[in-house]
C-alpha cells in the first residue's frame, strides 16, 4: 500500500517532465481545467447552483489563464499592476483551486487565447456572481449608469436658460417705463412758442399770441367741478430712479410731480410723466436758514448774492429742461422771508408765464403775498404730509388736507416720494370719491387761497 502511495507520484512526475512543463505551469494547466469543468457545470446547471458558490469564484482568479502562456513569471509580475490580478500569486495554493472558475471562458475559447482580451470579455457573463466582491464586478455594470447622465447633457440647456434672462432683462425696465396710461398723456413738450434759446439753455417764455407755460402745458380739470379741490405735490423727483418711477406710475395722473433740477435724465423723467397724464414743477433750491450746514445745491438762490446773480442762478435753473408748469421752492425758510431778494426772482418768473408755489418752509414766507403783488399765479402749500414719515403721521396730515378743504374749499399737501408716502396716497384717494372731494393738478388751484 505503501510502495503504491509512493509510486503515484513518481509516475505522474515521470508524464509531467515528458510534456516539458515546469511543475508549477503543469500546476496551473490542471487548475484551468478544473475550472473550465467547473465553470461548465455552473453553467448547466442554472442560476439557483451558481449564486450560492459563485461570490468567491469571480474575483480572484479571473487572470489564472495568464500562467498558460510560456513565460508565467512575467506575467504574475504585471498582475499586482493591474489591480484585478491580485489572484495570480494565489493561484498555486490548492485551497483556492475554485476560485478559478471565472477563467472558464479561457478555456471554452481556446487555452494559448486565454490572454486575450476575450477572457475579460466574456466575464461579465458570470458577473452576476460578482456583486458579492468589491472590485472586478464593479468595473463591469459601473459604466452603463455614469454615462447616460452624462449623455442626458443638461447644462446645455441650462446654461442656455441663464444666458437668457441678461437679455431678458433690459425688457421689464424698459416696460415699467413705457409712458402708457388708460386716460392718455399730456401734449409733448417743448412748445417751440413757449421756449428761446440761451446760453443757458431753453427757458420759458410767453409766445407771441399770448400763451403761457403754466396754463398750456397744465392738466385739464374740470373747472364746472364744485366740489372742494385738493392738490398733491410730490416732489424732489429725479434723485432716486426707483422712488421717481413709482411715483410716476403707481400715482393717479392728478398728483402734481415736481422734479429736482440736478437729477441726470430730467427730460426723460419729464417726458414720461407727462406722457402718464402728471402735472409737473421744478424744484427751486432757496437759501435755508441752517445754510451752509443744509445746502440745497450749487445753484441755490441766496440772500449774499445781487439781484442779478441770483437772476443768472435761475436761469441755470430753468433751462434745465421744459415741459413744465411753474416751481415749487425747495427749504428757502430763509430767502423766502426776504422781500429784496424774493421780489426779483418772483417778477422773473411771472414774465416768462410760469407759476409759483410757496411751499411755506417758513411761517413768516412773504412770497405768496409777494406773488399776488407782481401778478404771478401761485398756490400755497397747507401741510408737509410727511414731514414725520409714518403712516400714523401721514395719515393724520392727509385728514387735516381734507378738513382745510372742506372748509376753505381749497388745500395743497407736499410730500416725497417716501415708499410709505406713495403707498398712503394710494389708499387715501381712492376714498375721496366717497367723501365728496375732487383730486386736482396744482395748476387749478391757481390764486385760489388766501395768503
Amino acid at each position: 500500500m505503501r510502495q503504491a502511495k509512493s509510486t503515484a507520484p513518481r509516475g505522474h512526475a515521470r508524464q509531467i517532465k515528458k510534456t516539458g512543463l515546469s511543475p508549477l505551469a503543469a500546476v496551473s494547466l490542471v487548475l484551468v481545467m478544473l475550472a473550465g469543468g467547473a465553470a461548465v457545470w455552473l453553467q448547466m446547471s442554472g442560476p439557483p447552483e451558481r449564486g450560492p458558490g459563485a461570490p468567491a469564484v469571480v474575483v480572484k482568479l479571473s487572470p489564472p489563464p495568464q500562467p498558460a502562456a510560456p513565460a508565467p513569471p512575467p506575467a504574475q509580475a504585471k498582475a499586482p499592476k493591474a489591480k484585478a490580478p491580485k489572484a495570480a500569486p494565489a493561484a498555486p495554493a490548492t485551497v483556492k483551486a475554485p476560485e478559478s472558475a471565472p477563467a472558464a471562458p479561457a478555456t471554452v475559447k481556446a487555452p494559448k487565447a486565454a490572454p486575450a482580451a476575450p477572457a475579460t470579455v466574456k466575464a461579465p457573463e458570470s458577473a452576476p456572481a460578482a456583486p458579492a466582491t468589491v472590485k472586478a464586478p464593479a468595473a463591469a455594470p459601473a459604466p452603463p449608469p455614469a454615462a447616460k447622465p452624462i449623455a442626458a447633457a443638461p447644462p446645455p440647456p441650462e446654461s442656455a436658460k441663464r444666458a437668457a434672462p441678461p437679455r431678458r432683462a433690459p425688457a421689464p425696465a424698459t416696460k415699467a417705463l413705457v409712458p402708457v396710461t388708460a386716460g392718455g398723456g399730456l401734449r409733448p413738450a417743448p412748445d417751440p412758442a413757449l421756449v428761446e434759446q440761451t446760453r443757458l439753455g431753453l427757458l420759458p417764455r410767453v409766445s407771441p399770441d399770448g400763451r403761457k407755460a403754466w396754463q398750456t402745458y397744465a392738466r385739464p380739470f374740470d373747472t364746472g367741478d364744485r366740489r372742494p379741490r385738493l392738490a398733491i405735490i410730490i416732489s424732489g423727483l429725479g434723485l432716486s430712479g426707483a422712488a421717481t418711477e413709482a411715483a410716476i406710475q403707481r400715482l393717479p395722473g392728478a398728483v402734481t410731480l415736481s422734479f429736482a433740477p440736478y437729477a441726470k435724465g430730467l427730460a426723460q423723467w419729464i417726458a414720461l410723466a407727462r406722457a402718464a397724464g402728471h402735472e409737473v414743477l421744478l424744484d427751486l433750491p432757496m437759501e435755508p436758514l441752517n445754510f451752509p450746514a443744509n445746502d440745497p445745491g450749487p445753484h441755490t438762490l441766496l440772500t449774499s448774492l445781487t439781484a442779478a446773480q441770483n437772476k443768472v442762478r435761475l436761469h441755470w435753473l430753468l433751462g434745465r429742461v421744459t415741459g413744465y408748469v411753474g416751481v415749487v421752492n425747495r427749504m428757502g425758510s430763509r430767502f423766502t422771508t426776504s422781500e429784496t431778494h424774493v421780489r426779483p426772482v418772483l417778477k422773473e418768473l411771472g414774465q416768462r408765464g410760469l407759476l409759483f408755489v410757496d411751499s411755506r418752509s417758513s411761517l413768516h414766507s412773504v412770497a405768496a403775498r409777494m406773488a399776488g403783488e407782481v401778478g404771478l399765479p401761485r398756490a400755497i402749500n397747507n401741510r408737509f404730509i410727511d414731514a414725520e414719515v409714518s403712516r400714523a403721521a401721514i395719515d393724520t396730515r392727509l385728514k387735516e388736507i381734507e378738513r382745510i378743504a372742506k372748509t376753505a374749499g381749497y388745500a395743497v399737501g407736499i410730500g416725497s416720494a417716501f415708499p410709505v408716502t406713495i403707498d398712503r396716497l394710494q389708499r387715501w384717494v381712492q376714498t375721496l370719491e366717497g367723501k365728496g372731494l375732487a383730486l386736482a393738478p396744482v395748476s387749478a388751484l391757481v390764486n385760489t387761497q388766501g395768503n
